[in-house]
């Protein structure tokens, strides 16, 4: 595949090295027009297609094609917190898509703290639920439930501090309120996303992208530990796949598990205090109504989750600044329609 070049609606793509990929698509860095920044090429994992049932290679396309028509829908307003669709089109009978390259996501980041024995500073982790929060509120207002809420579909800029969320392929419409089938990554899933009603399929909605949240919260809060709860869902699902559902709530008498023991509550709440003790009790409170097994005691909307952040601010320190981030930064769209085209100095 190296070297292959991939023509597109606007432009062509040399394809360089591969930095990502999953059972669903592939990522590559790939040279666009000369002179521009290199972009990312997701394709769809074709080695993958060629296994698949006929059945299940025309859902992964029309994932590919949901997610162009989304991020196509987008203002460039719209697009501060999510990644940007620089080009679009098919390659050896496949959607392709070009999007704008970041330094990293939170997975790799995370990790790569840990190994240096840093944390992410509180101020700075709560700018970024703040980022990602407003980029489900987008999705949520475009009509759309995300689903697929983890650390890898996070990417970051670190020059500016700034927060992205990318992959939409598994994007479900909200006003199709009807249970579907499975969707999503079970380590991540909320619990009404990853146990199926009594009919097999999974009643979701705006609420279960707020779980992932809060998953998502606390991950980065203790510095790359993820719930027990989300732990055991994804060691199932890869042992029993969907059945493993079952398998797992008959191991806790024919109930759900709850979502955040009181010990990881501790934890939790320890390593804010670290931070600023008094950051503590507000900090809990939101894991908390962002965990809650019942999606109807979630919050309801981007608001209250806001002002839940806002109330932990308050206990910061007077002298904390945000990062840096332009809000010219997703403005400039480049693409080849507007000769790649940004705003100097973003």
């Amino acid at each position: 595949m190296k070297d292959t070049v991939i023509t597109l609606e606007l432009g062509h793509y040399r394809l360089r090295e591969q930095i990502g990929g999953s059972a669903y698509g592939v990522i590559w860095r790939a040279s666009g027009p000369r002179g521009t920044r290199d972009v990312a090429i997701k394709l769809v994992n074709q080695e993958q297609m060629a296994c698949a049932l006929p059945e299940q290679r025309a859902r992964w396309i029309d994932s590919a094609r949901n997610e162009i028509a989304f991020l196509q829908s987008l203002e460039p307003w719209d697009e501060r917190h999510i990644v940007r669709l620089l080009d679009s089109g098919w390659h050896e009978g496949l959607p392709v898509l070009a999007l704008e390259l970041m330094g990293t996501d939170l997975g790799r980041h995370t990790t790569a703290l840990r190994a240096r024995g840093a944390t992410i500073p509180l101020a700075q982790l709560l700018d970024w639920i703040a980022q990602l929060n407003q980029a489900l509120a987008k999705v949520h207002q475009y009509g759309w439930r995300y689903l697929d809420l983890k650390p890898a579909n996070v990417l970051l800029d670190p020059q500016l501090s700034s927060v992205k969320l990318a992959d939409f392929g598994t994007n479900r419409p909200l006003d199709q309120a009807q249970p579907h089938s499975y969707a999503g990554t079970a380590n991540w899933q909320a619990p009404e996303q990853f146990f199926p009603g009594a009919d097999g399929h999974y009643a979701t909605d705006a609420r279960s992208d707020y779980f992932s949240l809060g998953a998502l919260f606390y991950f980065l809060a203790t510095g790359g530990q993820p719930l027990r709860f989300c732990n055991d869902c994804g060691q199932a699902y890869r042992a029993h796949h969907t059945a493993g559902a079952q398998l797992l709530r008959s191991a806790h008498g024919g109930i759900i598990p709850p979502a955040l023991s009181e010990d990881e509550a501790q934890h939790f709440g320890d390593a804010i205090a670290r931070a600023q003790p008094q950051a503590r009790a507000p900090a809990l409170q939101l894991l908390r109504a962002l965990l809650a097994t019942e999606p109807a005691l979630r919050p309801r909307h981007a608001v209250q989750i806001s002002r839940l952040l806002d109330a932990i601010r308050q206990r910061l320190p007077a002298s904390f600044q945000p990062g840096p981030f332009q809000l010219s930064h997703g403005l400039a769209r480049p693409t080849a329609a507007n000769g790649w085209r940004t705003i100097q100095g973003a």
